[in-house]
């Protein structure tokens, strides 16, 4: 039987007070935490209201550098009912976009990415809720 659904997305993290202030202003919550790989790591679990546990932060204890986030990663992508506004409430909380917003193509939704503070990108697309 194939996959029925993603289950959640893993970052690594160096310092969890910054990535949960950086995951909170973009309306995550923090769900839990707990220690594993033999008591060598925590894990945070995340979710935005109403949503299951979808985003994983990981801290080993052993970790002091940045990681190297590499080529292959790309971003994580958020639906955002009115991106102007957005914006505004996480200039309040110093969170400023890569560039200026803009649409994807002819027809395209209105994008723009901001990096969390150990430089993954996090891309928000203007998804209006339809009502």
């Amino acid at each position: 039987m194939p996959a029925r659904e993603v289950m959640h997305t893993c970052i690594r993290v160096l310092d969890p007070d910054r990535s949960i202030a950086f995951y909170s202003a973009l309306g995550f919550e923090e769900r839990g935490r707990k220690r594993v790989g033999g008591d060598t790591a925590t894990i945070i679990f995340l979710g935005l209201p109403g949503d299951s546990d979808r985003l994983e932060l990981t801290i080993n204890d052993d970790r002091s550098e940045p990681y190297d986030v590499g080529s292959g990663y790309g971003h994580i992508a958020l639906a955002i009912d009115d991106l102007d506004a957005e914006l505004v409430r996480l200039a309040a909380a110093d969170i400023t976009p890569e560039r200026a917003p803009y649409i994807s193509g002819p027809g395209g939704s209105k994008i723009c990415f901001v990096q969390d503070p150990d430089g993954y990108r996090i891309e928000m697309i203007e998804v209006p809720t339809r009502r």
